[in-house]
């Protein structure tokens, strides 16, 4: 009977040691920033109510979705593709018990029936922060500037990471100063987030759907691609476009917020970014790698009515959601993953080494289990040879801090000690490490 030979699914990953290791070193930025900013964190449910989805986003989202029904059930479910909806779900269960603000985050695990491409997969994991229960455009920039924190825990600046950012209000009163009607709005908002998919004759002939006057339809197309550093003068950006500063009064609440928390250099004011027209409602946002070469690192905004469409009380809230895998691709292109994922692993304490004889087989699992009770992290070898020299080298090759050698010293109950960053050696009394583990005096 023939074998069949297995691999992952198409779109997902399988994580070996160093590649976890990996996962985690990015994981560890986003948890601790998240905390450091005084967000707790939760999680949710793999799979939601399909419709959970539909309500936010409305049925096109389906085609997205891995979406199933339970044989002989009668409820269609979805694999998460976003963590927003379920916290909204949870926050409305709630109701007005839990203490304002809500500073949640979660790092879980969605899933998305798409093509897989450089930087989108059908798996993935995603960092999201969100706080509910107040408003203003200091809360939009403490999210903001924890998802800055993370990214420079992992070694990005401003030089390697943008975040864009706008405001639908903002976007709005721009449309209607250029002179797009008010049925127009949503279609124009359309094209806005749109413009970096289409082509420019493509582009063209959507805004001309508009009803704009050409020297409207003109002021448009610069404005779908108007960006300035953030820390510049908004009525810079007005007059290229052709408005009143007035118009970018809510975008000067975020310079001014960004400002006194000192991220300005990482901010950058792109009217074009528009966020899909789904449920935000105020500042949105964007986390671009400079060169272009990737997706958006991460995106979000304000979103003040998804609380209350879930039956929950009327909550403002604002959130952030960063994916995995962008951001690996953009580390690993600024040298700031390792190029073996080995080397994140955790090292071990101590690499305790037999080198032959009845008494030192008996005496080292007794020393192995009391070190581990101590709290350190002990390994050995599971090799037959008693080759010192090749057993030092398996420690070594584990990045063990100390080894221990069970050797010819113990008929006198002594044990080498070596420290194998500082190529130094000691001997110890076996007694009073199994007594008290700690006076190995790890380095």
């Amino acid at each position: 009977m023939g074998t069949h030979s297995f691999q992952a699914p198409k779109g997902t990953r399988d994580f070996y040691p160093s590649d976890l290791a990996v996962r985690r070193h990015i994981e560890a930025a986003w948890r601790s920033a998240s905390i450091d900013c005084g967000f707790d964190e939760v999680d949710g449910p793999t799979f939601e109510h399909l419709e959970l989805y539909t309500a936010k986003s409305g049925e096109s989202i389906v085609n997205e979705l891995f979406s199933f029904r339970r044989a002989g059930g009668e409820n269609d479910y979805a694999l998460r593709p976003e963590f927003t909806p379920t916290l909204a779900r949870m926050i409305a269960a709630r109701g007005g018990a839990l203490p304002v603000p809500v500073k949640w985050f979660a790092i879980p695990s969605m899933f998305r029936a798409e093509r897989p491409q450089r930087g989108r997969l059908r798996e993935f994991y995603q960092w999201n922060i969100d706080i509910a229960g107040v408003e203003g455009a200091p809360h939009d920039v403490d999210v903001i500037a924890c998802g800055i924190l993370a990214l420079e825990r992992l070694g990005l600046t401003p030089r390697d990471v943008q975040v864009r950012v706008s405001h639908r209000v903002a976007i709005a009163r721009m449309l209607a100063a250029l002179g797009v009607a008010a049925d127009k709005t949503a279609d124009a908002m359309t094209l806005l987030d749109r413009r970096d998919k289409l082509k420019p004759d493509e582009f063209a002939l959507r805004a001309g759907a508009l009803g704009l006057s050409a020297d409207a339809l003109a002021r448009f197309d610069v404005a779908a691609r108007a960006t300035q550093p953030l820390a510049a003068a908004l009525a810079d950006l007005a007059a290229k476009i052709g408005i009143s500063a007035d118009e970018f009064a809510a975008l000067d609440d975020v310079r001014a917020a960004a400002a006194r928390v000192g991220i300005l250099e990482w901010m950058t004011v792109d009217v074009g970014i528009v966020r899909g027209l789904a449920y935000y409602t105020g500042t949105v946002f964007e986390f671009h790698e400079i060169s272009g070469a990737e997706r958006a690192l991460a995106g979000g905004g304000r979103y003040d009515g998804l609380v209350e469409l879930f039956g929950g009380p009327k909550m403002p809230a604002c959130g952030l959601g960063m994916g995995d895998v962008v951001l690996a691709n953009a580390l690993r292109d600024r040298k700031l993953l390792p190029d073996d994922g080995a080397t994140l692993l955790p090292r071990p304490d101590v690499f305790v080494i037999s080198a032959g004889g009845d008494l030192a087989d008996a005496e080292l699992p007794k020393l192995v289990m009391t070190l581990r009770r101590a709290g350190l992290h002990v390994r050995t070898s599971a090799k037959a040879t008693r080759n010192v020299g090749k057993l030092l080298g398996d420690a070594g090759k584990a990045r063990a801090r100390l080894a221990v050698i069970l050797g010819a010293e113990l008929a006198d109950g002594q044990i080498a000690v070596k420290d194998l960053d500082a190529g130094t050696q000691r001997v110890a009394a076996l007694a009073e490490i199994l007594a008290t583990p700690r006076t190995l005096r790890l380095p």
